[in-house]
């Protein structure tokens, strides 16, 4: 999964939140297309075939592990991140991926992910963003399917969206062009991007 672009362009000089100007690529969104959905707070997993990977972000100048599959084919021209898959191991880092995805086995049934491939986000208790500890308020580590929460009354406007994330205890909205499609065009937005408060208790 590739890094999602963002719906509008952001004052890197500054206050770093974004402007009511829409990055090149996203129009299609401003435009009506595409299906919103919502945008959880945690990490980004793989489930390919049975597996599961979590996501590796091969930063600057650091070289990934043999094991790393990338999800794009070289790293970002600007930022220089590398973003990309790793096998989830037997270790005690991985301990609530495995939880997490055992869950879901016992729900679906091993037979479910039988040539299976589809993305998902790890969140619980001990998973968050930027040292901000179970965001969501959950009580137990899940998978949840990207693009399965839609969120059918989203505005298309930039003061539209940031008064909808302003009345709402989401992380943020991301758009997709075709929700059958996991390789479609997405477009993301977080309220955070706004100036909005996050995570909320």
């Amino acid at each position: 999964m590739k890094k999602i672009i963002s719906l509008f362009q952001r004052n890197y000089e500054g206050d770093r939140l974004v402007r009511d100007e829409i990055v090149p690529g996203a129009e299609w969104v401003i435009n009506g297309e595409g299906i919103a959905t919502r945008k959880w707070d945690g990490t980004s997993c793989l489930i390919r075939n049975g597996k599961l990977f979590k996501r590796y972000d091969a930063k600057k100048g650091k070289q990934p592990p043999g094991n790393f599959e990338p999800a794009q084919p070289e790293p970002d021209p600007v930022s220089g991140h590398w973003p990309g898959w790793l096998p989830v191991g037997d270790g005690p880092e991985d301990k609530y991926y495995r939880e997490a995805f055992e869950t879901l086995l016992k729900e679906k049934g091993e037979i479910f992910f039988a040539g299976f491939e589809w993305t998902y986000e790890l969140c619980g208790p001990k998973i968050g963003n930027k040292g901000d500890g179970n965001p969501e308020n959950l009580i137990s580590h899940i998978l949840i399917p990207h693009g399965s929460k839609w969120l059918d009354d989203v505005p298309r406007t930039f003061e539209g969206i940031k008064e909808y994330l302003s009345n709402r205890c989401i992380e943020g909205i991301v758009w997709w062009r075709d929700v059958d499609d996991l390789n479609c065009d997405k477009v993301k937005i977080k309220a955070r991007d706004f100036g909005l408060p996050w995570p909320r208790k």
